[in-house]
């Protein structure tokens, strides 16, 4: 197949999905689509300079560019700065440390509408590289959560406003290294050791927000969801979060229902080299629709990472998809409209 036509047959297919895949069943209630916000999320994003994704780019070439066109189907689209943006800095004691060329800025300005940065590698080279990072970000109006000038900026949630809808972004890390951590007067990320101060956070979020989805940190690499990361999703669920999702094992974790509220623990990787197994390789674009009760409807699209590191969509392959009031996760590629189920853990 020419490059022409497997464009003109993946734009088709994902137009298809896109209008076919929302209807389950006669029994979905009707929505008010204007009142309704499409928010997309991807895993972990690392351009560093060194690395083959920020060589790419030093190329002249998009690492993003198999997912624009789903980028720009979303209202919002969301993704995890796992790099620090800086020219200046010192490489902390650590085994992988990342630093991004400033020239990664309009790439991300390009595709998305904000980033998480609390991450282990947001301070790779110091709290000042962290600060210069926050003031890049800041000059190209890219809104970043999670991390920030002191402590109460960390922790401050960034709220987006659409079609009437109020979202508020938190992010956390709970992966060494801990100095990276945010202080009263000191830079840094948002740290989630301190559970009640999540707590206390998702219940202010909560106040000025319909929808709080905390973005986590989390877990161990290359292993499944751990007592850790499952105990506390259900602890921030319980204090008005309305999705969970998570990021840094390099591999996709489990999906659950705790309550009737998404819990999406780990979306793999999105743009990274250097790994090589198919489940590193493998990770997920979370598509939501999202109203003032919380999740409409949700999908996950797998991207396929290349050796340079850069994600592709797989629409043949099966992954977790779901809608409000399912208490099953259904799996489903986004060809062939043939939905199966496997039980909610």
């Amino acid at each position: 197949m020419s490059c022409h036509r497997a464009l003109i047959f993946f734009h088709v297919a994902y137009l298809c999905f896109a209008a076919i895949r929302p209807t389950r069943g006669a029994d979905t209630p009707a929505v008010n689509e204007s009142t309704q916000v499409k928010l997309i999320m991807v895993g972990d994003i690392m351009v560093a300079k060194d690395e083959e994704t920020g060589i790419q780019i030093e190329q002249g070439k998009d690492p993003f560019q198999a997912f624009a066109e789903i980028f720009k189907a979303a209202d919002v689209s969301i993704g995890n700065l796992e790099c620090v943006i800086a020219e200046k800095g010192v490489a902390e004691e650590k085994p992988y440390t990342f630093l991004a060329h400033p020239r990664v800025v309009p790439l991300l300005k390009q595709h998305f509408t904000g980033l998480s940065v609390a991450n282990n590698h947001s301070c790779d080279f110091g709290k000042p590289a962290f600060v210069e990072q926050c003031e890049r970000l800041e000059k190209a109006q890219i809104p970043y959560f999670g991390g920030g000038r002191d402590l109460a900026a960390a922790h401050r949630p960034w709220i987006i406003e659409r079609n009437g809808l109020k979202i508020a972004m938190l992010g956390y890390c709970e992966v060494f290294m801990k100095s990276f951590q945010a202080q009263d007067n000191e830079a840094g990320v948002a740290w989630s050791e301190n559970d009640e101060r999540v707590l206390a956070d998702i219940q202010s979020a909560k106040k000025i927000a319909d929808v709080v989805i905390p973005y986590m940190h989390w877990g161990w690499e290359s292993e499944p969801a751990n007592d850790r990361q499952k105990q506390f999703a259900r602890k921030m669920i319980d204090a008005g979060a309305d999705v969970i999702v998570g990021s840094h094992p390099h591999v996709t974790q489990e999906v659950e229902y705790y309550q009737g509220h998404l819990i999406v623990y780990s979306l793999g990787n999105f743009v990274f080299n250097g790994f090589e197994s198919e489940a590193t390789q493998t990770g997920w674009a979370l598509q939501m629709t999202l109203d003032k009760q919380g999740v409409v409807k949700w999908d996950t699209l797998v991207a396929r990472l290349d050796p340079q590191g850069a994600p592709h969509p797989d629409l043949q392959a099966k992954s977790p998809c779901g809608k409000r009031g399912d208490t099953t996760i259904l799996m489903q590629d986004h060809m062939v409209q043939t939905p199966s189920s496997i039980e909610a853990r």
